[in-house]
């Protein structure tokens, strides 16, 4: 058995969870969550990234192993068994990007053997997160219809320009009201529990 601790940050579409076990893989196998799953990005992400590292945005697309959807992109993860390996993942120390410039999914994620959600003093976040998470597919649906109705794809090498710069002016639009289950929520609070860890395989991702 072992503490956990679990700290929730409210940074709007940036928000993210801290686990502390992070720094000790209960996997042992260097590549944790990051060995069984392919990032993607979606509009939001996109627009945030213009912003605040557009290089990053520029050597994702400029990488061989992506998938280019209308609107989304997949860092596609290599064999290396046993599993995979993610692209933006350090043997040294984990993910290479820092929080906020990770997808939803990483920024998100929590290994199911630390069973937070089943917790009560964890409600008001699995809520949050949950509010999030729809408020979020449903912002980039929204973009990603409005850009294919101008008949803009970011598959359209020529036009990319124009399709990021429509991005942001739709991204900035539908975000100028910040829902209210963000306004309402703490800015971060740090919360532990205690659960039973296995090691190497047999903790599930």
């Amino acid at each position: 058995m072992k503490e956990v601790k679990l700290t929730f940050h409210n940074n709007g579409l940036r928000s993210y969870i801290d686990v502390d076990l992070c720094s000790e893989c209960p996997r042992q196998d260097d590549k944790g969550c990051c060995g069984y799953y392919s990032p993607v990005f979606y509009p939001s992400d996109f627009a945030y990234l213009i912003r605040c590292q557009p290089e990053l945005l520029e050597e994702i697309l400029s990488l061989s192993q992506i998938t280019v959807l209308d609107a989304s992109v997949t860092v596609n993860h290599t064999i290396e068994a046993p599993g995979y390996h993610c692209y933006f993942h350090n043997i040294d120390g984990g993910c290479r990007l820092p929080q906020l410039m990770r997808e939803s999914i990483c920024r998100h994620f929590v290994c199911p053997g630390i069973t937070w959600e089943r917790d009560e003093k964890f409600k008001h976040w699995k809520n949050f997160f949950a509010q999030l998470s729809d408020y979020e597919i449903e912002l980039n649906n929204k973009i990603s219809a409005q850009l294919k109705s101008e008949g803009l794809t970011l598959r359209d090498l020529e036009n990319r320009t124009l399709f990021f710069k429509r991005l942001v002016e739709i991204f900035d639009k539908e975000t100028s009201v910040v829902p209210d289950f963000i306004r309402a929520a703490d800015q971060e609070q740090s919360l532990s529990l205690t659960c039973e860890i296995k090691y190497g395989e047999d903790w599930i991702l």
